[in-house]
């Protein structure tokens, strides 16, 4: 049985686990904050594409939660390190997303165009128009490669469930018949990148989240521990199984904050006992 003491390092998600929009969630500064006073390591992994690592360090400064370009992953970065791989410097990508993905393509040595490109890149965006799912189309009808930061279908917001990234997906494959290559989570290759990154043993090492399908499943298919919140995308009424979804659930990540604490005391009395 897993003990929450156990982990060495957390991979946490942002949206709907630490901030709803711009409003942290209680417990957020204080558990990332204990633990950068424990010197226990952690990641911040989002699917939001729309901002860059500077620009999310601001963002969370604002909210009080202190942290560095280098504790964020991105699936705009995922992205950009799977076209730096794949494809050759000056190669044509049209974009669909914000300032976080335009900002990565372009790290990644691509052209960002609308006129004749090889690569299709759709990642969130509020923005949106027709036009923008008018050009991606046509050039997937085309023959353009088309690639997605994320899945997700919804984005946690302090209203509720709003459109995501994965509901832009759905008109563009619905008008072309084509589904994308999904870089960010659920697939592996980012919770395998956010392992290398702290430098800890995936068995040791806790993802938390709030979205079943990428978060939980994606992490449990890299072997992570995993650790569901119950304050953004999944609610306790999604939960339906008998077994339980994830190695952990808490309502929130201030209760899991309770829960380390009251873990840590427990450990120490049966230290001093023993």
């Amino acid at each position: 049985m897993i003990n929450l003491r156990d982990i060495e390092a957390f991979v946490f998600d942002m949206d709907g686990v630490l901030y709803r929009v711009d409003t942290p969630i209680p417990g957020a500064i204080q558990f990332l904050q204990l633990l950068q006073d424990e010197g226990t390591p952690f990641l911040l992994l989002t699917n939001n594409s729309t901002l860059t690592p500077g620009m999310y360090v601001s963002k969370l400064a604002k909210m009080g939660i202190a942290i560095e370009p280098e504790d964020i992953l991105t699936s705009s970065l995922a992205t950009a390190d799977y076209l730096k791989s794949h494809v050759p410097a000056g190669t044509r990508v049209y974009v669909v997303g914000e300032e976080g993905i335009l900002q990565a393509v372009r790290d990644a040595g691509c052209i960002v165009t609308d006129e004749d490109p090889e690569y299709v890149v759709v990642g969130f965006d509020r923005q949106v128009t027709y036009e923008k799912l008018a050009v991606a189309s046509l050039a997937i009808r085309d023959g353009a490669t088309y690639i997605a930061t994320n899945p997700d279908v919804t984005l946690p917001s302090e209203k509720g469930l709003l459109p995501g990234c994965g509901a832009i997906l759905a008109a563009i494959t619905a008008a072309t018949g084509v589904s994308p290559l999904v870089i960010g989570k659920p697939q592996r290759e980012m919770f395998d990148q956010a392992v290398a990154c702290l430098g800890t043993t995936r068995s040791r090492t806790a993802m938390v989240g709030d979205r079943m399908e990428t978060d939980i499943v994606g992490a449990e298919n890299a072997g992570l521990i995993t650790i569901l919140l119950l304050s953004g995308a999944t609610t306790a009424e999604d939960i339906v199984a008998p077994d339980a979804p994830a190695d952990f659930v808490f309502r929130d990540i201030a209760v899991m904050l309770k829960a380390w604490r009251e873990e840590a005391v427990s450990n120490q009395q049966s230290a001093v006992s023993g």
